[in-house]
């Protein structure tokens, strides 16, 4: 105020640039003004865009059972699969389908009976690919073709095929060091597979996820709505079975009306056991079309067939219960298998347990990051517009309100990172002590160590991030009109004697292994 007293508009002076000298405070408050009035817009077009987002409608889901299976009871006891055939090295049991079995040069499948024809749908796979070497083959592969693959060498089934496949490639064909990878391949039944690219020159999508030898079963979620095809990821490092992540996305993409449904499994050289233990179909409806009921697609004959096999089955089993009662009259209620668990089966799921909670400790602070990052971003381009604008002018009385208020938002986001930085230095104590005890159980595998190091660089990737924001906020104008208390140094999150501790074991176990190998 000062400095405009002593400098009247009539006689302030011409900088060079042609903009007088005493209007830089004023450039700055307007710059403010106008920060504040774009974040209060900005979080009102948010709500705007989150109501918009929630008032859409989701599809109607229904469970079609004839086009799916999973245990218990999967099997029957003649070795069939209710409303599925199986063809080749497939081996079906009561709680899963072992696709092919880890020997060379193994092929089987599993297809539908009938013909799927719904317009929209969704597929939810569980399953298991496990071997004992580093490396796997040759994969899985989940079908929905025009007619039934019921062998060939394509993962097992046929080539040339009419309609979609998303296969989940373990082996290297290639030698690019993109594998293990999803990919997605369309066909209108000329094309021959690309086995020695492994299919890059034909995918409509892919994404590289290591889905072997995993703690829990990795579950695939493949939608097919509107003539796009969705493919989501559940990694199999934590038993959350809605926790999805993103593949890849195919738009525009035309399939046949009616197909089947299927899924094969191939080995070579090298050999996993592929074993499928779900397979739930799920018809999707457009909001406000009223699904067909389920008692209009099913005879009468043939409900009168199932329901009296439900009977008989029922009265059956009755009768076993109570000749188990007779039998055994000390035992209560149904046999439980499987009481106890061993010590390293305990202490394996702790550590699982413990990445899972680090996994979702990173995601949150990731997430709090990005909105932080975001209105830092807003606020540098409204700084910047107002620069090339020559800014406006404001009254005094509306300056200083507007001000504080800027000020106090600016200390709040300060806040906001020391408490970032702080949840950032407890996670690296929480992963450090997760290391001591994943050695302390001998759990010095390749993939684990691997785990470790990926969790360790996103950490410090984030903490530079922090580092360079805190940087950028020292540098606001608002800070030149009123400073805020100075922050403290940012903790170390490694030291140079951990570092060099956690090189020598991470050496030695990786020499073991290779030694074990």
């Amino acid at each position: 105020e000062t400095h405009l007293e002593n400098c009247p508009m009539r006689k302030r002076p011409v900088g060079p640039t042609g903009i007088p000298s005493c209007s830089r405070t004023q450039r700055y408050v307007s710059m403010l003004l106008t920060f504040s009035v774009t974040l209060l817009f900005g979080r009102c077009d948010a709500d705007a865009a989150t109501g918009a987002s929630a008032s859409e409608e989701a599809p109607h889901r229904r469970f079609e059972y004839k086009y799916s299976f999973k245990g218990p009871h999967l099997s029957q006891p003649d070795g069939s699969i209710p409303f599925w055939v199986h063809t080749g090295n497939a081996i079906p049991s009561a709680d899963q389908v072992r696709i092919t079995p880890s020997l060379r040069s193994q092929r089987g499948s599993v297809w539908t009976k009938n013909t799927v024809g719904f317009e929209h749908w969704e597929a939810e796979v569980t399953f298991r690919v496990s071997g004992r070497g580093r490396m796997g083959a040759d994969g899985l592969a989940v079908w929905f073709t025009a007619s039934q693959g019921l062998d060939g060498p394509v993962y097992g089934a046929a080539d040339k095929w009419n309609g979609v496949g998303v296969f989940f490639d373990s082996f290297d064909n290639d030698g690019k060091k993109n594998n293990p990878a999803i990919i997605v391949v369309g066909n209108n039944g000329n094309l021959v597979y690309d086995h020695q690219n492994d299919g890059t020159t034909q995918a409509l999508g892919t994404c590289l996820r290591d889905f072997r030898n995993k703690p829990y079963p990795v579950r695939a979620k493949i939608t097919y709505y509107k003539k796009t095809l969705t493919v989501m990821i559940n990694n199999g490092f934590t038993p959350d079975k809605d926790d999805y992540e993103f593949c890849t996305k195919v738009d525009n993409m035309i399939i046949p009306k009616e197909g089947f449904f299927g899924i094969s499994a191939a080995t070579g050289g090298l050999a996993d056991d592929h074993d499928v233990l779900s397979f739930l179909l799920f018809r999707l409806t457009e909001p406000g079309q009223q699904p067909p009921p389920p008692e209009a697609e099913i005879p009468r004959e043939e409900k009168d067939k199932y329901q009296e096999e439900f009977e008989n089955f029922q009265q059956e089993l009755d009768k076993k219960k109570e000749e188990f009662q007779k039998e055994h009259p000390d035992v209560q209620g149904e046999p439980i298998e499987d009481l106890f668990e061993s010590v390293n089966d305990r202490e394996i799921r702790q550590v699982f347990e413990g990445q899972n909670r680090i996994h979702l400790e990173i995601k949150q602070l990731h997430r709090q990051l990005a909105m932080i990052l975001d209105e830092q971003r807003r606020y540098v381009s409204v700084i910047t517009d107002e620069v090339a604008k020559k800014g406006t002018h404001a009254e005094s009385g509306q300056v200083g309100s507007q001000l504080s208020a800027v000020i106090a938002h600016q200390q709040e986001v300060l806040r906001n990172l020391n408490d970032l930085k702080n949840s950032f230095h407890d996670s690296l104590k929480q992963i450090g002590s997760a290391q001591h005890q994943g050695s302390a159980v001998g759990m010095g595998t390749y993939e684990t160590v691997q785990h470790f190091n990926d969790i360790k660089e996103h950490l410090h990737l984030v903490k530079r991030d922090v580092e360079h924001l805190v940087q950028r906020s020292a540098q606001n104008p608002a800070e030149k009109v009123m400073k805020c208390p100075e922050l403290p140094p940012m903790p170390s999150c490694l030291s140079t004697v951990h570092f060099a501790v956690f090189v020598v074991v991470q050496s030695v176990l990786f020499f073991c292994y290779i030694m074990y190998k």
